[in-house]
């Protein structure tokens, strides 16, 4: 059909306006579905649609029995009510000349009619309209009641595209309508029903700083382009996504869906995401993941917990991150830790006290009773939090970048107190924990030997003790650096022994001179047969190897005595002292005339 002029330019100007509000190709919504199911309902019929008429087609903003979600413009009868802006009823469509031939008769629909959505300017977007399958007439009061369902949707129209609901940037509806949606969902669901939402961050606000600095403002545009062009293109099929923040973006599952593939269909997004958007190499997309009530969880609440949920998958480096209370807990408290370390590590300065300092847990001859050496340990006063318990915060540190710089900074100090101690006329073997992470540093141990010479010291009189595991992470390598480090004199030995997966033939090629018993062995043993027994026999098979064995954690003369009874060499624990400055272990050094120490 060609349209006459004036008619060609209302076309024109009606697709402008509907274009303008962006609706078509938008996901479902929850307030548009509402009104559609409430018609289907009020007239007994299995179909009812929300139809938008595009230049060559019926776009459905929302649908109740209608599988898909547009059809062919010609011949179906909402392209006749866009045309005409009037409400068109056909009692038969087989009956009707025009619509006998249809798509849609073809496909068994006999009843049709449908009310115009018409602006304030008086364009005609659409129809909202019902259908049958079965031949009928319709009364005054249903052709009332369908107006005003119309004017419903029209009424949900023009409030979301209103200041305040739309993102102008990407076309989205806003924080403010998520807000009122969620609020309106539970008019529309069971009171406390299960429901999921996600939050999807495309980019930190770090990385943000830095592209943004880096290509200009017109950049975040370009991000957000492709974000939401993926969203609409996947997401949007099946949940309303909103725009709440400048990287963010916010939407609910449909009902029921699973939880646990829920998660992996988000994974195979950023999966997506990562292999085709050109933002992927400057930012990193992660989704946080939460489960809320309908009508019980406050939305505020909810998108807290989605916010956690990012955070904690930032933190462990995951794309998608379901929230929990317990994580959401613990996660502040190590995201503050790790960051306080952080900041007090930068700080430090090898021999100067400052929030990270050493302490020296003495090592006792259990033969002679006298003290041979001591064990460097790392502590960490907080400025604000006051101290924080190694037990806390060494195992974070022990999994971020930090780790390395951690034990240098622990090396360097150890080796200035051995050097000071040494001037004043004071050797001995002092002991520091070594992580895997730096024995598989090619030039870890050149540097060692580097530090030794710098500060006057022999190689002996520093020792290293490596855990079991680290040991285990890459034995080739770590035999390597061990032979090296042996060779030029450090003393080697492996701490926490019993409580990895060592290989015993592994352990008898290494170059260690000693062996420390983990203290959650010791502790106990004179009340336990077993334990006693266990302790016994690891003693035996260290001695065995050609190892010296050091028992931790002995707080009691009993357990010191069981121990020398069953050989073991040497102890440190609470028995003796509590691990001290530098200026308190000289004095309970002096305190003590059996600690002769010369120079090592």
């Amino acid at each position: 059909m060609i349209l006459s002029p004036p008619r060609a330019h209302h076309e024109a100007s009606r697709l402008e306006a509907l274009r303008k509000l962006n609706l078509l190709d938008t996901p479902p919504s929850e307030s548009f579905d509402r009104i559609t199911r409430m018609a289907a309902q009020v007239f007994n019929l299995p179909i009812a649609a929300v139809s938008l008429t595009d230049s060559n087609r019926q776009w459905f903003k929302s649908r109740v029995g209608v599988e898909h979600d547009s059809i062919p413009r010609f011949q179906a009868p909402c392209g006749q009510v866009a045309d005409e802006s009037e409400m068109l009823v056909v009692p038969d469509l087989l009956d009707d000349d025009h619509y006998r031939d249809s798509l849609l008769a073809g496909s068994g629909v006999r009843f049709y009619a449908g009310a115009p959505l018409i602006t304030t300017d008086g364009y005609c977007l659409g129809a909202m309209c019902v259908l049958g399958t079965e031949p009928r007439g319709i009364t005054e009061a249903e052709r009332e009641a369908l107006r005003d369902m119309a004017a419903m949707v029209m009424g949900q129209i023009e409030l979301r595209h209103a200041i305040g609901r739309v993102d102008p940037l990407s076309g989205l509806p806003n924080r403010n309508q998520f807000i009122d949606d969620f609020k309106d969902m539970a008019a529309d669901c069971p009171h406390g029903k299960q429901r999921l939402a996600a939050l999807v961050n495309l980019a930190s606000p770090e990385q943000l700083s830095n592209a943004l600095r880096a290509m200009g403002p017109s950049y975040l545009d370009e991000i957000m382009g492709e974000g939401v062009r993926m969203l609409n293109a996947s997401i949007g099929q099946h949940s309303t996504v909103y725009h709440i923040s400048p990287t963010e973006f916010v939407f609910v599952a449909p009902p029921g869906t699973d939880a646990v593939e829920f998660c992996v269909e988000m994974e195979n997004w950023l999966r997506r995401r990562a292999a085709s958007v050109t933002s992927r190499f400057v930012t990193s997309a992660r989704i946080g993941v939460a489960i809320f009530r309908v009508g019980v969880t406050p939305h505020a609440d909810l998108l807290r917990n989605l916010h956690s949920a990012v955070q904690h998958g930032a933190d462990q480096d995951c794309g998608v991150s379901m929230f929990s209370e317990e994580q959401d807990a613990v996660y502040r408290r190590r995201f503050w830790l790790v960051n306080e370390f952080g900041a007090a590590l930068d700080s430090a300065v090898p021999g100067r006290e400052g929030q990270l300092r050493l302490v020296f847990q003495p090592k006792i001859d259990l033969a002679s009773g006298a003290c041979i050496g001591a064990e460097a340990l790392l502590r960490w006063t907080h400025p604000q939090a006051g101290p924080v318990s190694p037990g806390e915060f060494i195992p974070l540190i022990e999994r971020t970048s930090m780790l390395r710089a951690t034990t240098n900074w622990v090396l360097e100090s150890a080796m200035v107190q051995l050097a000071q101690w040494r001037a004043q006329g004071l050797g001995m073997e002092l002991a520091v924990n070594v992580s895997a992470v730096n024995l598989l540093e090619p030039d870890f141990c050149i540097r060692l030997l580097d530090g030794l010479h710098r500060h006057g010291l022999p190689a002996s009189s520093l020792a290293l003790e490596i855990t079991e595991s680290a040991l285990m992470e890459n034995p080739k390598m770590a035999e390597a650096t061990l032979c090296a480090l042996a060779a030029a004199g450090v003393r080697l030995a492996i701490d926490d022994f019993g409580t990895g997966y060592s290989s015993l033939a592994y352990l008898q090629s290494l170059p260690v001179q000693v062996v420390k018993i983990d203290q959650g062995f010791v502790r106990g043993i004179e009340a336990d047969e077993r334990k006693r027994s266990l302790v016994s026999a690891m003693i035996k098979l260290a001695h065995d190897l050609g190892h010296r064995v050091v028992a931790e954690g002995v707080e009691t003369d009993d357990v010191a005595s069981l121990l020398e009874a069953a050989g073991c060499d040497q102890a440190q624990g609470y028995l003796y002292a509590r691990p001290m400055p530098p200026d308190a272990f000289v004095q309970w050094l002096d305190e003590r005339p059996l600690d002769v120490l010369a120079l090592v």
